[in-house]
């Protein structure tokens, strides 16, 4: 059984005790995921612009790390 509450500025949900643990926390993380992006002004092009940057620097990172970089 779920219970979903309004309370003022929050939701409360609760689960029976015999809902596993695992899929609440992936619905937690979603719903985590939402909250922080939800007033992003970030386009598309911006992320995978980001994404590039991000998995450039990265790889730059391990062959230094691995000696790839000589």
């Amino acid at each position: 059984m779920m219970i979903v509450e309004r309370n003022n500025n929050e939701i409360l949900v609760r689960f029976s005790a015999g809902t596993k643990a695992s899929k609440i926390q992936s619905i937690l993380d979603y719903l985590r995921y939402e909250e922080l992006t939800s007033k992003s002004e970030a386009t598309e092009k911006d992320i995978e612009a980001l994404t590039k940057k991000s998995k450039s620097d990265r790889w730059e990172k391990i062959k230094k790390e691995v000696g790839l970089d000589d």
